[in-house]
This record gives structure tokens, C-alpha cells and sequence, in this order.
């Protein structure tokens, strides 16, 4: 008798051991971003603060990547747990179009809010002589990491301009920085960037030398034909010397999540970032554009049941 009590005895101590085990579990985070010159980087920092913060026993990390391609395909091997990437870029994971990096339908992805617009920043060396997009025919252009979001951007702006890489005299495909530099030392003409607004790779650009802003017109857009395109604009005054709005293409980010993270990570990751915004803000301007109203909106893919609770708690879907 006395034997079969100190067997329940131990069973039930094991039991409270592993459970507590289970609840004293960190919480892995690891948010993938972009270029640590783009903007997803930052922000990746702001909310790795507010979670690290916020979540009790949480391990927050940021990863600097090639941005949306990257972070999908990561996030689909559960090698992360928040990542950022472009509306497009997501629609064509969860579909599996080889053509734009994904070798398989990503169906692990899980959505967690959809946040700030990027903006398709073409500028060009004053010197150049570039004013439009048809300028760029024979010119020298960077278009971002071969594959990445960006550049799949460019691709689908420039087939609805009706240009083709082969009309540029030299393509690179680099990220931000990068392509900034070649400008300054005169070896590239011009780079096309999709990002947030006042991104630091053109801020210091524009404070170097004289730079010229290529619009893209809202009929370029139209031809597109993709729902994730819409046009937008770049406000004057958003860098140095530019002195009037530019017609561009805009393209919403979405906060990406997997569905291995749990429904209550999630949950918190996604409360914590809208009662947060206005301290998130101050690791990017872009960010003053993540709303409430507009989270939800037009997502290529489910949301996360974490996220979806929290969005039935606020009204918000």
C-alpha cells in the first residue's frame, strides 16, 4: 500500500514538474525583417522592445534578411516567428508561383495584421539625366536583391511601363545601401527601392547630391493589374530637395506569422503592437501608418487565430 502511494506521490509531483516546465517555457521570437538601411529593420527592433517588454519570459530576436522572399520561405521552415513582407510577395507564397521564389505553396503562413504601404522609390543622379521611366532605357539601374520583394516590384512596374531589363544598359541586383553607394561613386545611373517613406538609404542620397525622383503614373499602375498595386504618392518634402509630390505605386506591407506559434503569442504580438503604435513610431515614421481599421483588410492569406481573437475583442473585423 505504503509502495503504491509513493508511486502516485512521485507520478503526481512528475505531473506538477512538467507542467510548470511547460508554462516557465520561453517564448521564442524571432522577427525577420530586411536591409538594416530599409525600414522593416527597424521597426523589427521597436517591436522586439515592446515584446520583450510586454511578454513575460519572452526571448526576443531580430534578423536582418533579403526582406519578403526570404522571411516567407524562413517562416514556412519555422525558422522564425514575425516576419515582414509585401502584400504581393505573400499572395504569391501562399500560392506557390516558383517564378517569383517560392518553390511549393507556402500553406504554414498565417497573417497577422496588414500595416504600412511601401512606396516604389526610383531615383536617379541629378547628372544622369533620368526624368521618367522611359529614361531609364540605357541607363545603369539597381532593382534590389535578384528575386526579392523589390524586384519583383520592379518587374511588374517596368512590364506595365512596356520595359524590359534588356532596354537598361546594366542591371544589379543589390539591396538599399548597396545601390546607394554605386550612385555616389557615379557607377550606377539610378536605383528602384519599394519601402517605407523617408527610408535612410535615399535620406543620405539626397544629402550627398542632387537627385531626381521618377513618378510613376497612374496609368502605369492601372496596367499592372495586380489588386496589391495601388497608386500612391511620395509628399514633397519627404527628402531633401525634392520639392513636389511624386506619382508612385504603393504596395502594403503585412506582418506574416506561422501557424506552429502559438494562438497565444500571437494574440499578444498582435495586441501589444496596437496598443504600442504610438511608441513604435518612434523607431520609424512609417509606422504611423499601421491602423486598426485598415489590419485586416485585403489579406492574401488566413489570419493567425491568435491575431483573429484579438481582432474580435476590439471590433475590428
Amino acid at each position: 500500500m505504503r509502495s503504491s502511494m509513493r508511486l502516485g506521490l512521485f507520478a503526481a509531483a512528475a505531473a506538477f514538474t512538467a507542467s510548470t516546465a511547460v508554462l516557465a517555457a520561453p517564448a521564442f521570437i524571432n522577427i525577420l525583417t530586411g536591409g538594416t538601411s530599409g525600414v522593416y529593420y527597424p521597426i523589427g527592433v521597436g517591436l522586439s522592445q515592446i515584446y520583450s517588454n510586454g511578454i513575460e519570459g519572452s526571448k526576443t530576436s531580430v534578423q536582418a534578411t533579403k526582406a519578403s522572399v526570404e522571411n516567407l520561405n524562413l517562416l514556412e521552415q519555422g525558422r522564425g516567428e514575425l516576419a515582414f513582407a509585401l502584400a504581393d510577395s505573400v499572395a504569391d507564397a501562399w500560392n506557390g508561383d516558383e517564378e517569383a521564389g517560392f518553390k511549393k505553396p507556402l500553406k504554414k503562413l498565417r497573417a497577422i495584421a496588414s500595416t504600412y504601404p511601401n512606396y516604389i522609390q526610383i531615383v536617379a543622379s541629378d547628372e544622369s539625366g533620368i526624368k521618367t521611366l522611359a529614361d531609364l532605357k540605357g541607363k545603369r539601374i539597381s532593382v534590389g536583391a535578384a528575386k526579392s520583394g523589390t524586384e519583383l516590384n520592379a518587374r511588374a512596374i517596368f512590364a506595365a511601363a512596356g520595359l524590359k531589363y534588356e532596354d537598361m544598359g546594366k542591371v544589379e541586383y543589390l539591396p538599399y545601401a548597396e545601390s546607394v553607394e554605386l550612385i555616389k561613386n557615379r557607377q550606377l545611373d539610378a536605383t528602384l527601392q519599394s519601402s517605407g517613406l523617408g527610408m535612410a538609404a535615399i535620406r543620405d542620397l539626397a544629402s550627398t547630391m542632387k537627385i531626381s525622383f521618377v513618378a510613376i503614373p497612374s496609368e502605369v499602375v492601372a496596367k499592372i493589374g495586380n489588386p496589391a498595386y495601388q497608386a500612391g504618392m511620395i509628399p514633397a518634402g519627404t527628402y531633401d530637395g525634392q520639392d513636389a509630390d511624386v506619382p508612385t505605386v504603393a504596395v502594403a506591407n503585412i506582418l506574416v506569422s506561422q501557424e506552429k506559434v502559438s494562438n497565444d503569442v500571437a494574440y499578444q504580438m498582435t495586441k501589444l503592437m496596437f496598443e504600442n503604435l504610438k511608441r513604435l513610431s518612434t523607431s520609424h515614421s512609417a509606422a504611423k501608418d499601421i491602423t486598426l481599421e485598415s489590419a485586416t483588410k485585403n489579406l492574401p492569406i488566413p489570419l493567425h487565430p491568435g491575431a483573429e481573437k484579438y481582432y474580435k475583442e476590439v471590433n475590428a473585423l
